[in-house]
């Protein structure tokens, strides 16, 4: 009896033995994942630091600097400003062309700036309170925002553009295109502070990823920050020193 149990389970345990040599082994498997494409980070333009201060940004997406919604008048005399502080500012070989016909502009428009000069003081005047001391204020700003060197190189390269463009130009037609050639020498601002932005927006939006350990602790690593830039030198403006003043180039 013994030997029969013996024989049945040892035929059991070879069927059992033979059912499981008959499948097959299924190993799991995974498949690698693909790299996630991620858009590239703006670079920080050059001439930018990080903290930098810009004018703020509307949400027709321009920028509030100090030549938006300007009267004909305020058109002409801020065109003017730019003009004068290329003529003083930029070097180069442009710089002896841009200095030649500043002066001659000067000359040829010069009624065209006398009066957008009186006008201009006429909207301050009616404002009312110390007008005169706002108007040298505004101007001190002016001159100092066209000062900046981080658009230096395209501003001077558009100022000899407006110069050679306004060469000969009759006063009425001068003083009519004002707008838009004070746009064109604003331009080089506003697509700066358009790229510090992006590069500005890019880093807020830089996602942090933590990462556990048991034991280690990992050090930031730190990141080069550029140089402190000189803040541009401040100009106080005179009013009266700016009639009919030939630039002399340096």
């Amino acid at each position: 009896m013994k030997r029969a149990a013996i024989s049945i389970t040892t035929a059991a345990l070879a069927v059992t033995l033979a059912g499981c040599a008959g499948k097959s082994k299924h190993v799991a498997t995974t498949q690698p994942v693909p790299p996630v494409a991620t858009a590239s980070a703006a670079p920080m333009p050059a001439g930018a630091r990080p903290g930098m201060k810009i004018p703020t940004r509307l949400s027709d997406g321009s920028y509030l600097t100090p030549n938006r919604n300007l009267s004909a008048a305020a058109s002409v005399w801020h065109l003017r400003a730019a003009l004068n502080v290329a003529a003083l500012a930029c070097r180069g070989p442009a710089q002896a062309g841009i200095v030649s016909r500043y002066n001659s502009l000067l000359t040829q428009q010069k009624s065209s700036f006398a009066g957008a000069q009186t006008a201009l003081a006429a909207e301050y005047r009616a404002a009312g309170g110390n007008w005169e001391t706002r108007e040298d204020d505004a101007m001190t700003r002016l001159y100092n925002y066209f000062s900046q060197d981080f658009a230096r190189e395209a501003f001077c390269a558009r100022a000899a553009q407006v110069l050679e463009h306004s060469e000969g130009m009759a006063p009425a037609a001068f003083t009519a295109g004002a707008g838009e050639q004070l746009a064109a020498l604003d331009r080089p601002f506003v697509e700066f502070f358009r790229a510090y932005d992006a590069w500005r927006s890019g880093e807020a939006a830089r996602p942090v990823i933590a990462v556990a350990s048991r034991t280690a602790t990992i050090a930031p690593v730190p990141v080069p920050v550029a140089p402190r830039r000189a803040e541009p030198p401040h100009l106080k403006v005179n009013m009266l020193a700016l009639q009919d003043r030939i630039v002399t180039g340096g």
